[in-house]
């Protein structure tokens, strides 16, 4: 039986996202670290989504969405509420398909992902960014009205089908490149990431079993999947920008209920730790939202030992004075 079956993604979806992006993104490199093998006495293997065009996973959903819009949609263009890698994403993304974007992006995004945004966005004819207060308005809401007064169309970052399955194309060349795997590890906001990569996972590897990792101060999901409906929760005060989500979305929930095993979480300390090895170690430069797959391995939340490990780094975009901050905190 399709593990998926009945959800709003399946593999077939997650197949033709990867056709739609091959040679437009980056298939990212899986990388091994002896370090962090003999730290968790596990073989890992690390998906490196930092190194993905504009710097994280978030490219793959959104150029799959754009790349479906009809001759109207790409017409009038895209317009996406975003903390800053969906941002990004999706300004890079309607810049290459040749449409014009607004992004809503909270006043206090880090400085590196606003000034992305408005790069990919620069000569592009009524592209721009619009600022708001994440915690004082709502930013969906905002979005929304926007759409509907400029005739745009409304890209969400997790909830939204083409979205998902363009993310498990993470997971989809992850397998495709380690082999077969026991466990997968993915962060976890909205949900978008980690449902495309379960849908991918278990119909390629029935077996494995798929973890979320959260933030402590957002656990969201976790309260959700414990609950067994949607918890909304206020915006949540962590360092992994990326995941201060105050819930996931019905699309993205039906899946994490019925296919990840587990959701555990970090604190903001394990994660500082997480981006000081991978720095030292890997010689990469994840950022704290990145970290959360590996934090839970490297900080022993999660106990695989004697396991074959995948786990997704899913961005690197981070500003580098904030980010020489947080490796000496």
């Amino acid at each position: 039986m399709d593990p998926a079956a009945g959800l709003a993604i399946g593999f077939d979806d997650i197949a033709a996202a990867a056709r739609r992006l091959q040679g437009v993104a980056h298939r990212t490199p899986v990388l091994r670290s002896r370090s962090a093998d003999e730290r968790c006495g596990a073989q890992l293997f690390f998906k490196c989504e930092n190194l993905q065009r504009m710097g994280a996973f978030k490219f793959r959903g959104a150029y799959n969405a754009l790349a479906q819009f009809d001759t109207a949609q790409a017409r009038a263009g895209a317009i996406a509420f975003s903390s800053g890698n969906h941002a990004q994403a999706v300004a890079l993304a309607a810049r290459l398909l040749g449409m014009r974007s607004v992004i809503v992006m909270p006043h206090d995004a880090p400085q590196a992902k606003l000034a992305a945004t408005r790069g990919y966005q620069h000569g592009i004819d009524g592209s721009e960014v619009v600022l708001y207060d994440r915690y004082r308005e709502d930013r969906e809401a905002l979005c929304r009205r926007l759409a509907d007064e400029r005739g745009m169309t409304m890209v969400p970052p997790f909830d939204d089908a083409r979205v998902m399955a363009g993310q498990g194309s993470a997971a989809l060349e992850l397998i495709e490149d380690a082999g077969s795997l026991d466990a997968l590890l993915v962060c976890v906001g909205g949900g978008g990431l980690i449902s495309g990569c379960a849908v991918a996972a278990k119909h390629l590897l029935p077996g494995i079993a798929v973890h979320g990792v959260e933030p402590a101060a957002g656990n969201d999901v976790q309260q959700s999947l414990r609950a067994g409906r949607i918890v909304r929760i206020d915006t949540p005060d962590t360092i992994a920008d990326g995941a201060q989500t105050q819930s996931c979305g019905p699309l993205t929930f039906a899946v994490m209920r019925a296919l990840v095993g587990s959701v555990v979480t970090v604190s903001d300390a394990q994660l500082r730790a997480t981006m000081r090895f991978m720095a030292e170690r890997l010689k990469l430069v994840v950022e704290p939202t990145g970290c959360l797959a590996a934090a839970a391995l490297l900080q022993g939340v999660l106990d695989l030992r004697g396991q074959r490990v995948g786990v997704i780094l899913s961005g690197g975009n981070v500003d580098l004075a904030r980010y020489a901050t947080l490796l000496q905190a």
